[in-house]
């Protein structure tokens, strides 16, 4: 590409000089015929390549004004055929400068004159254009200045501007890069946890309406309500996470996230609710993990909150079930087997995904009466390090079921 825009310049200058140089030639037959009727008024000089007036009768000053500019003329066509010989004799060149361009463009931007003029340069051409207009300028009288125009091969106009660099840059996307962040505060302490709450909130006004930031702020709720100390706090926190968790499904209902962040929030919010709540509360909780599963069938942490949600609802006692139906005409139902099968799945997808998730699949063996495989999925979770509060939570409950399982 560049060198066919290069090839198109040099055609266009030789039209050009073809078109001057056309001038020219009638100019010196124009110039032959008054030399015959006024001798002793032109002469060549040495060099034959310019035209010089001398002194003769007859000549008016609007006459020799013309001849001088003309002079200059023929000196800037002389001068313009050099270039363009310069210029083809560049032009087999421009492969290699094209390839070398190719590799420093990482280090350096630069960009041949031969090939490429800059929308900068066209706009200062034209600019200098409008001017000379402005000022009533002849191009007659910016030739005979000198000041002829070439094929834009000013080496200032080379390198574009910083400006123009900073505008070729591609844009950063701010949300994406707090998420990004966010991501790694999760991931973090206490204190990291807390200031990615401090942080989402500062920024909710301007990404409130984006799914991908409400959700993690509902898990941002969900970490801090796991590290408070007060009862009142932890309330507090999941009863705000729950109300954006019923905004975030809301605005975007195909977000997996979204569905599944708001069933853990419901889950929490079961532990402050009445009876009443807490059962209806179990229902959303199922509703959107189902959601959740639909619109992202390989997340292991969906299987894992339903395997939980199923043991729950199989340890519910008969008096449970039957407030359950008075309340709502239809009782939960799910078994044992029924949250196996999830926590197996989990496995499935993501082996070894927590220390909690063998403790639940060695209960589930257990209620099952298979006593070996209890036993294997208690030594798998003591192989486990106990890194998050989660996981004391799981060697709490492995500390009461070794002993019953003899490991």
């Amino acid at each position: 590409m560049a060198q066919a825009d290069s090839k198109v310049l040099v055609l266009g200058a030789l039209a050009g000089v073809a078109g001057i140089s056309l001038a020219v030639v009638c100019y010196q037959g124009f110039r032959s015929r008054r030399r015959a009727s006024c001798p002793g008024f032109y002469r060549i000089n040495d060099q034959g390549s310019s035209l010089m007036l001398v002194d003769g009768p007859g000549l008016s000053g609007g006459q020799a004004e013309v001849l001088e500019r003309l002079e200059a003329l023929i000196q800037c066509v002389s001068e313009l055929k050099d270039e363009m010989k310069a210029l083809k004799s560049a032009l087999p060149m421009l492969p290699d400068q094209v390839r070398e361009e190719l590799r420093g463009r990482d280090e350096v931007r630069r960009v041949s004159p031969l090939h490429r003029t800059t929308p900068t340069r066209r706009k200062r051409a034209a600019g200098a254009i409008a001017g000379s207009r402005a000022e009533g300028r002849s191009s007659e009288e910016a030739e005979s200045e000198g000041g002829y125009m070439t094929a834009l091969t000013d080496s200032d106009e080379d390198e574009p501007s910083d400006t123009e660099q900073r505008d070729e840059e591609p844009p950063v996307d701010k949300l994406s890069v707090l998420l990004e962040r966010i991501d790694r505060l999760h991931q973090g302490s206490e204190s990291d946890k807390t200031e990615s709450l401090n942080i989402l909130l500062g920024q909710r006004e301007e990404f409130g309406q984006n799914s991908t930031f409400l959700w993690r702020l509902i898990r941002a709720y969900c970490d801090v309500h796991d590290i408070s100390c007060t009862l009142e706090e932890k309330k507090t926190h999941a009863e705000s996470g729950k109300k954006v968790g019923e905004q975030a499904v809301s605005l975007n209902p195909a977000c997996a996230e979204s569905h599944q962040w708001y069933a853990i929030m419901c889950g929490i919010m079961a532990e402050y609710d009445t009876v009443q709540n807490k059962i209806k509360n179990g229902y959303i909780f199922k509703d959107h993990l189902d959601k959740a599963i639909e619109l992202k069938p390989q997340d292991p942490m969906s299987y894992y909150l339903l395997g939980r949600w199923c043991y729950a609802v199989a340890q519910l006692s008969w008096i449970e079930r039957k407030v359950a139906a008075t309340l709502f005409g239809e009782p939960p139902s799910a078994t044992v087997e029924d949250a196996l099968k999830n926590f197996l799945k989990v496995e499935e997808i993501h082996p070894a995904y927590s220390k909690l998730n063998y403790v639940f699949l060695a209960k589930c063996f257990k209620d099952l009466g298979q006593m070996e495989k209890a036993r294997k999925m208690c030594e798998a979770a003591c192989s486990m390090n106990a890194v998050s509060k989660e996981d004391e939570e799981a060697q709490k409950e492995l500390d009461l079921l070794c002993p019953a399982l003899g490991v």
